[in-house]
């Protein structure tokens, strides 16, 4: 706020006096007109503060749906890629961990990888499902394309299942060679194929384990998403946050379908089924659980 002069009041400026005069000043300062208070601007900045967030918010959920169909589109197109045959992506996931692990564990992490994913693909073959054979994308595994995983929720259960059962039997190479040769390379490479197939039997979507609950109960992929997400926060990494995205797309989806006609169809399955499914569920995580304990092996910093 300006102040109108007065001319009553005597004009001084600095250019009148030169600095070294004894009747030189400082000038007086100017009178400021008392604070009055306005409206609070707290409420406005609050509510555009909230509008910016929102706008960021839905910018990052149709960027990550963008991100989802074109990944999707790009593991739909694999199979039809000549380069990466499973041969070809096998050897380039395999060059991949040899950064990090070298290259004798890498090779057997690769080989137990396989092992399980020909589980799915020999059950999808059972149940009359066309499969290929896997493909491999370092640091994410390895996917399989198939035109469904089978007619009712049973077939789906029996080929998630499948690819723990086969991987667990695969884990038992390695442990066998660690007790006839005494090396910690087989025992790291057990521990290691008990582990993932245990981690593969959460009750998330996409994982088996998520596939075999579509035979027991669809709550179970809520609870499972739950605690996928307290893990994550736990334990963050790039692999359990891509879980999290394409399984919570997928989880929302099949949720929602569950009541359709055609749903309703698809989870029927007879009680002595859904017995059986989890009496191997439960049995298999247990044993894996135990098998992992049994090749765990405790190493310092200072270890090679």
């Amino acid at each position: 706020m300006t102040r109108e002069p007065n001319p009553s009041e005597q004009r001084w400026t600095p250019a009148q006096l030169a600095p070294d005069s004894p009747a030189y000043s400082e000038p007086p300062e100017t009178p400021t007109a008392p604070y009055a208070p306005g409206p609070q601007p707290h409420i406005e900045e609050r509510r555009s503060l909230w509008k910016r967030a929102s706008g960021a918010l839905v910018a990052l959920g149709l960027l990550i749906l963008n991100f989802g169909a074109k990944f999707k589109a790009l593991l739909l197109l694999l199979p039809k890629l000549k380069l990466l045959t499973t041969s070809a992506s096998m050897l380039v996931s395999i060059a991949a961990y040899t950064l990090i692990w070298g290259l004798k564990f890498a090779i057997g992490f690769v080989l137990l990888l396989l092992i399980h994913e020909m589980g799915h693909v020999f059950q999808l073959r059972r149940e009359g499902i066309p499969a290929s054979a896997p493909m491999f994308i370092p640091f994410l595994g390895a996917v399989i394309m198939s035109r469904s995983l089978g007619e009712d929720a049973a077939a789906e259960a029996r080929v998630g299942l499948a690819g723990p059962i086969v991987g667990s039997l695969g884990a038992l190479v390695p442990l066998a060679l660690y007790h006839a040769t005494g090396e910690e390379l087989f025992q790291a490479l057990a521990f290691t194929g008990f582990f993932l197939n245990l981690f593969n039997l959460l009750p998330v979507l996409p994982l088996d384990g998520g596939r075999a609950m579509a035979a027991l109960t669809p709550w179970m992929w809520i609870v499972g998403y739950a605690a996928l997400v307290v893990l994550t926060f736990t334990f963050p990494n790039p692999i359990m946050l891509l879980i999290l995205l394409f399984g919570g797309m997928e989880t929302w989806r099949r949720f929602k379908a569950r009541k359709s006609p055609e749903g309703a169809r698809f989870h029927t399955v007879r009680p002595r089924t859904r017995v059986a499914i989890a009496a191997v569920y439960i049995g298999l995580a247990a044993l894996l659980a135990v098998g992992m304990d049994a090749t765990f092996l405790e190493r310092g910093i200072g270890d090679a």
